[in-house]
């Protein structure tokens, strides 16, 4: 059975029929042509951003320093931003409002996570049941994040990607690993699933973000593969889930075999909150992570009036407490601010050979791992409005509820560009 666990709960709406059917046809004007990947023999992280990086996404996007367009009306950039790379953007319509380095290529840590995920997810349900043989813990670094998970118990997938999302388990990521077909397959699919994302500045070599040499990621696509996965609705319940009750050690008590539970909680502090760092108002994931040769990494989404927003922030110069979490949160804040005011830099790519959002009506949109079909179209073919929440354990609410009955919705299994997709409830709430 899974997990007991809390999320985050609330229904968010979607755009209205016109404003939808206008983003859903406009062209991208900022989109530019892929380059060729680089090899993997060359992806030693640099000392200091290139002076030509990627330009996927926009030629501004390739340059090195802070990218932004300060007109008249626009919030000045906060002052103590350290980070050697970030970036924010609208995570519907792909808008990039501001970047620094935004390609430049670094160790990712744990955020690569998001990666592994959104390209393992959606091979098990989470009711699957596996007993951890020793071979699945092989290969883990030396001082690797741990559940901990035991060799001779049995997990279930959702306890596991409990373990992956709210402790950054790589012990884990390794068991998910060796279900999925060994460590080498899967880093094989993530490396082409980064292709396919377009997020051609990732190489990777561990699964479970470790660092090892030429493994490298960029804020940039980082971004990416959040986008992604928050497209998945099983993906945004384990990201959004700020505790649960994860399976112990099985022992005898008067002669019955029992099993107990212990209590987890996410170490995005921005979700789970921390002594020198509050919960952020309408957060709703995604991942960090903390390695020597990364630092500390942070990618998180965020809503606010309506407008949702990602960020992705890549070891800070500033050797502070927590302080990956204290410069998102700015840079979270100026995005809202400048919100509707400034004009973007650069845009967030769709994935390659997925078409951008053909109007079809009657049809369906995916949102889970498996699909989701909780979205049906009325007798006539329009999309009736719908606003109701996940029945189970997730906990996330979906709204899809349009005025006048117009809304077109995508084709099932078309990625949600220019579109709003389920998140959890991005309400402010009072630290847990």
């Amino acid at each position: 059975m899974p997990a007991p666990l809390q999320t985050i709960r609330r229904p968010l709406l979607v755009l209205s029929a016109a404003l939808s059917s206008l983003a859903l046809t406009a062209p991208v004007a900022l989109a530019a042509p892929s380059p060729t990947p680089t090899p993997s023999s060359s992806v030693t992280p640099t000392a200091t951003p290139p002076a030509n990086m990627s330009s996927v996404g926009g030629a501004r996007l390739a340059m090195a320093g802070t990218q932004v367009n300060l007109t008249s009306g626009v919030p000045v950039l906060p002052k103590d931003v350290t980070a050697r790379s970030w970036i924010v953007s609208d995570a519907e319509s792909g808008a990039v409002l501001a970047a620094h380095n935004a390609h430049w290529r670094l160790p990712p840590a744990s955020t690569l996570k998001m990666l592994f995920a959104d390209t393992v997810m959606p091979k098990f349900p989470k009711t699957t049941e596996h007993k951890v043989a020793p071979t699945d813990l092989a290969g883990m670094g030396a001082g690797s994040s741990v559940v901990p998970i035991k060799e001779g118990e049995s997990y279930t997938v959702h306890d596991l990607w409990l373990g992956v999302f709210l402790r950054s388990g790589n012990d884990a990521v390794h068991v998910l690993s060796h279900m999925y077909g060994g460590v080498d397959k899967t880093v094989a699919d993530m490396n082409t699933h980064a292709q396919d994302l377009q997020a051609l500045d990732t190489h990777v070599v561990t699964p479970d973000g470790y660092d090892e040499p030429g493994q490298v990621s960029s804020a940039y696509d980082l971004t990416l593969f959040a986008r992604s996965g928050l497209q998945k609705k099983d993906f945004r319940e384990y990201c959004s889930t700020v505790s649960a009750k994860f399976p112990g050690e099985t022992t005898k008590q008067k002669g019955k075999s029992v099993r107990g539970t212990f209590d987890i909680r996410n170490t995005n502090r921005l979700l789970s909150g921390d002594s020198d760092v509050s919960v952020y108002p309408g957060i709703a994931g995604v991942k960090n992570g903390n390695t020597t040769n990364a630092g500390a990494t942070f990618t998180g989404v965020a809503e606010r009036n309506g407008k949702v927003l990602l960020v992705t922030v890549m070891n800070p110069a500033k050797d502070e407490h927590n302080e990956v979490y204290k410069e998102a949160a700015k840079i979270l804040d100026w995005g809202f601010q400048a919100d509707g005011k400034v004009q973007p830099v650069g845009e967030l790519v769709p994935p390659k050979n997925v078409p951008q959002a053909s109007a079809q009506p009657g049809a369906t949109a995916s949102g889970e791992a498996g699909g989701d079909t909780s979205t049906k179209p009325t007798a006539g073919g329009s999309a009736s409005a719908v606003a109701s929440e996940d029945e189970g354990s997730s906990g996330v609410g979906i709204a899809l509820a349009v005025t006048g009955g117009l809304l077109v919705l995508l084709a099932a299994g078309v990625f949600l560009v220019n579109r709003r997709w389920p998140l959890p409830d991005l309400v402010r709430r009072r630290r847990p």
